[in-house]
């Protein structure tokens, strides 16, 4: 498919982003307006709408089977449904999004069949459990939390396969990997297997390597290592039963959007065949982000609402200034060729 055809899907994405923060800040008390679907279905929205939608497209783009599309425009019209009001539409298609995600990490697989594309597997499979409990009213977090732990534990280990590990290292990830097939059984659980993958991470990741070099690479590494530190964090909470909502966000924010922003210079460009070219500018974004989930966090331990409400401003404000940095630097570069 012609990148320039992949380029609604992903407005379609942001569009469940947007829908999404606004949704969220909505249930924290922010005076703007919102549909009901975006305030109640929050969690929904940012995960399967936007991020099921780029990482079914990315999948798409790495298979080069048309059907795999069908993965994140379903995914990406189930969201504009839910927002709209249609939830078992929406409930439905997002099912359907992650049905067809499996189908296509199968392929993908069935082409290498190696540790790091079971792991995207097992991703799929995560996500379509979740979306399918989502569309039963059963809780579906957890699930989440797995597909996204997943699909970036198997992404990272694919992108540093020439670092040499031992046996031990990859054993210990194969192990990690499998649990967390069942850990979503017990949030007590989930969060030791999380808190185990981080220290992996932390210690096997090509990141603790380039975090050492300049410019991109160094860039990449500390978005990185900072979002594992967030992983392993939100993890604790989760072990601990203890503020669950910080743990949530430490977990989704933390170290979701950090992977979101340090893989972004990588990723758009495979996916649209547009450069998003490196510069100092993108730190601004990352250290917003994290300065105010570490408000929010706090606000969570310390059950203060009005730290956890600025640390959400902050959040949002966070990923609008990543999206108009990259953004920018994109048209710069564009309009200087």
């Amino acid at each position: 498919m012609s990148p320039r055809w992949r380029l609604p899907l992903l407005v379609l994405g942001f569009a469940a982003l947007a829908f999404g923060v606004a949704g969220g800040l909505v249930r924290l008390g922010a005076a703007i307006p919102a549909p009901a679907g975006a305030i109640g279905l929050h969690g929904a929205l940012m995960v399967s709408g936007f991020l099921g939608t780029v990482i079914g497209l990315e999948r798409a783009v790495a298979l080069g089977q048309r059907w795999a599309y069908g993965a994140p425009l379903a995914s990406g019209i189930g969201g504009v449904c839910l927002v709209a009001g249609l939830f078992d539409s929406g409930f439905a298609l997002l099912t359907f999004a992650s049905v067809l995600l499996v189908a296509a990490s199968v392929a993908v697989f069935a082409r290498q069949r190696s540790l790091e594309m079971a792991t995207l597997l097992g991703g799929a499979v995560a996500w379509l459990a979740g979306n399918a409990l989502l569309f039963l009213g059963e809780p579906a977090v957890p699930w989440w939390i797995a597909f996204f732990a997943l699909t970036i534990g198997g992404e990272r280990l694919e992108l540093s396969r020439y670092l040499k590990r031992g046996a031990f290292a990859r054993g210990a990830f194969m192990v990690l990997a499998a649990a967390l097939l069942v850990a979503p059984l017990s949030p007590r659980l989930l969060g030791v297997v999380l808190v185990l993958l981080a220290a992996w991470l932390l210690g096997f990741d090509l990141a603790r390597v380039t975090v050492r070099q300049t410019g991109l690479p160094r860039y990449i590494a500390v978005c990185l290592l900072s979002g594992y530190a967030w992983l392993a964090l939100g993890g604790a909470l989760l072990a601990a039963a203890f503020a669950y909502d910080a743990a949530l966000h430490a977990i989704f924010i933390g170290f979701v959007f950090s992977m979101v922003f340090g893989h972004a210079p990588v990723i758009l460009p495979a996916v649209l065949r547009v450069p998003l070219p490196y510069r100092s500018v993108l730190y601004l974004p990352l250290v917003l982000l994290h300065a105010s989930l570490a408000a929010r966090v706090l606000g969570g331990l310390l059950e203060n609402a009005a730290l956890v409400r600025l640390g959400a401003w902050g959040n949002a404000a966070a990923i609008a200034l990543f999206i108009a940095t990259a953004a920018a630097l994109v048209l710069t570069r564009e309009k200087r060729r």
